[in-house]
C-alpha cells in the first residue's frame, strides 16, 4: 500500500511539473516585457552607441551598454565626478593626482534599489540612516559584488563621487535577482576608500 501512495505522489509531482507554466525561458520572456514597458512608460531614449566622455546626458537618455557573455544592461550617467584631485594649496603638476577608477580599487557604494513595474517599492541605502555601512567591494572581483552590471558602470562612471541610474535584467544583477529571474532598477553612487 504505501509503495502505491508513493508512486501516486511521485506522478502527481511529475505531472505538476510538466503543467508548470514558468520555465526559465518564459520568465525571462517575462522580463524583458517589464523591461521594455518600462522603458516605454517612462519615455527613455535608448543610445546604442557609447557617448562620448563629456557627453551631456538628457534627463530620460540610457545607454544600452553591452557586457561580453552577459548580455547589456541601461546606464544613464546622473553626474561624474571630479577627475582629478590637487593635493596642495599651492599646487604644482605633480600635487595633481588622476582619479580614474582602476580594477582592485575598493568601492564604497550606496544604492536605492526599485522594481520595474508601476508604483514599485524602493529599497534605500543610501545613507546611515537606511543601512549604518555602504557596500564595499573591489572594482573588478565578481566574487565580492557579482552584478556584472554594477561592475561595467564603474567603468562607465569613471571617477569617484559619481551617480548613475541603471535597469539591470536578472542574469546581470545580484545572485538572488538572477535566482527569481527579476530586472531592477539602481540608482547608484559611488566613492574609492583610500
Amino acid at each position: 500500500m504505501k509503495k502505491i501512495i508513493y508512486m501516486l505522489i511521485a506522478l502527481a509531482a511529475i505531472v505538476s511539473t510538466g503543467c508548470n507554466n514558468n520555465t526559465y525561458s518564459r520568465l525571462r520572456e517575462s522580463e524583458d516585457r517589464l523591461i521594455a514597458n518600462y522603458i516605454s512608460r517612462n519615455n527613455l531614449v535608448i543610445l546604442n552607441e557609447e557617448p562620448a566622455e563629456n557627453h551631456v546626458w538628457a534627463e530620460n537618455e540610457y545607454y544600452d551598454m553591452p557586457v561580453s557573455g552577459y548580455g547589456h544592461f541601461y546606464f544613464h550617467l546622473i553626474s561624474r565626478g571630479p577627475s582629478f584631485r590637487i593635493d596642495s594649496i599651492s599646487p604644482t603638476e605633480k600635487d595633481t593626482v588622476e582619479l580614474d577608477i582602476v580594477a582592485g580599487e575598493l568601492i564604497v557604494a550606496r544604492y536605492k534599489k526599485f522594481g520595474l513595474q508601476e508604483d514599485p517599492d524602493t529599497m534605500s541605502y543610501w545613507t546611515t540612516l537606511d543601512q549604518a555601512y555602504p557596500m564595499e567591494f573591489h572594482y573588478g572581483a565578481m566574487t565580492e559584488c557579482e552584478s556584472a552590471a554594477w561592475q561595467a558602470a564603474i567603468r562607465l562612471m569613471h571617477y569617484p563621487d559619481s551617480q548613475c541610474q541603471l535597469i539591470v535584467p536578472s542574469k546581470m544583477g545580484f545572485n538572488a535577482e538572477q535566482l527569481s529571474v527579476t530586472p531592477y532598477g539602481y540608482i547608484l553612487k559611488i566613492k574609492v576608500k583610500q
